[in-house]
């Protein structure tokens, strides 16, 4: 598997100055954290999972969360297992290449019993999705996956969901996510990345946040997100890799306020159409999002359709101007500061060196652009069928 393999060698040999390098389902969890980009959700109910699965793989999607949780109705949780059970062994048995699958369950239990069922189909699953995780309630979960890994023919990751109303509450949010923090370190082994459930958070408020705005203007849910990675993922080797909301609008309605991409970038590039097709698309705070998770060092984002994807791998590939400030202060030992390679910025070796550490990581997944290629000429490669 790799970053932009659905583009052409040609079309890549232009857009990168270091390719993206592969991975598999058994590389390191801490390259597989990083690879998952724009993890695609899909119910487990759907008659066409195993079209929808081979349509992202061939998509550039990376990752995907078969859901038993929130995305079907209550009563039709056994329906959706059988059938998710069915569409993994059909894809198993036909060999169609699949992204990293990951399932979404309700209950400890499931994790045993799917395992169970998928039998050697099991090894098209990398992981399960841990929902509204506590350390009360995600104690069962973990010793359930502890014990389905066993079985299991690679090791089996979680990614718990922070999304509880303990974990939005001030009152009870700092205990809450300090008792996950001691929980997550004891079974470190099994934990690939942290998922943020920003929806159930809004609900929590009764709010929703409408596509002209980001997860970081509704300042409840904002205030969260800036605790979970203060607690879960610091750079002090105790952190996980936190990952970037949901983003829920893939159409556009009437809009507020204006587009939030300028127009130059576009026009130099001669490409005007690609702009207003992210406006129309509302993907213009989609890509404003994705910029602000980065900032906030959250890394990949949930997204719950494929037209989602390219957006957030474009803007996960690395700048030449950011690599070169990371080769700078990694090649310094000792400390000091020093003008960037560019001479617009000052690189200081110690106080940078966590973000250039993970930064170089990113660049392994996702590459570095070549100097003068812009996340526009990426963005319109991203989305290359």
């Amino acid at each position: 598997m790799r970053h932009f393999d659905h583009v052409s060698a040609a079309r890549r040999k232009r857009l990168f100055y270091r390719h993206p390098r592969s991975f598999g389902r058994d590389a390191d969890p801490q390259v597989l954290a990083v690879a998952l980009g724009a993890t695609l959700y899909s119910p487990a109910t759907r008659p066409t999972l195993v079209d929808d699965i081979a349509k992202a793989a061939r998509r550039g999607v990376m990752s995907m969360v078969v859901c038993l949780e929130d995305a079907i109705p209550d009563d039709e949780v056994p329906v959706a297992e059988d059938n998710l059970v069915a569409q993994v062994h059909r894809v198993h048995r036909t060999g169609i290449p699949a992204p990293l699958l990951f399932i979404r369950v309700r209950r400890p239990e499931q994790i045993g019993d799917l395992t169970r069922r998928l039998g050697d189909a099991i090894e098209l699953v990398s992981g399960f999705v841990l929902p509204k995780f506590t350390a009360v309630a995600g104690e069962a979960f973990l010793d359930a996956l502890r014990e389905a890994s066993a079985q299991a023919p690679r090791p089996l990751l979680a990614m718990p969901v922070i999304e509880s109303r303990e974990a939005v509450y001030r009152e009870t949010r700092t205990e809450m996510l300090h008792d996950v923090a001691r929980l997550l370190a004891k079974h470190a082994d099994l934990v690939l990345a942290v998922r943020l459930g920003a929806t159930d958070m809004c609900a929590a408020y009764g709010l929703r946040r409408p596509p002209d705005l980001t997860i970081y203007d509704i300042h409840p849910v904002a205030s969260v997100i800036a605790d979970v990675v203060n607690v879960l993922g610091r750079a002090d080797g105790s952190g996980f890799v936190v990952t970037g909301p949901v983003w829920e609008y893939f159409s556009a309605g009437e809009r507020l306020f204006k587009p939030q991409l300028r127009q130059a970038p576009f026009e130099r590039r001669h490409a005007t159409g690609l702009r207003q097709h992210i406006i129309s698309a509302e993907l213009d705070g989609l890509i404003r999002e994705v910029h602000l998770d980065k900032a906030n060092g959250l890394i990949g984002k949930t997204v719950i359709h494929p037209s989602h994807v390219p957006a957030v791998h474009a803007l996960s590939v690395v700048t030449h101007e950011e690599y070169c400030d990371a080769a700078d202060i990694l090649g310094v030992t000792g400390g000091g500061a020093m003008a960037s390679s560019y001479a617009n910025k000052m690189n200081e070796a110690k106080p940078h060196r966590a973000w250039a550490e993970r930064l170089m990581l990113r660049a392994q997944v996702f590459g570095v652009a070549a100097e003068d290629v812009t996340f526009v000429e990426l963005l319109e490669a991203a989305g290359t069928a």
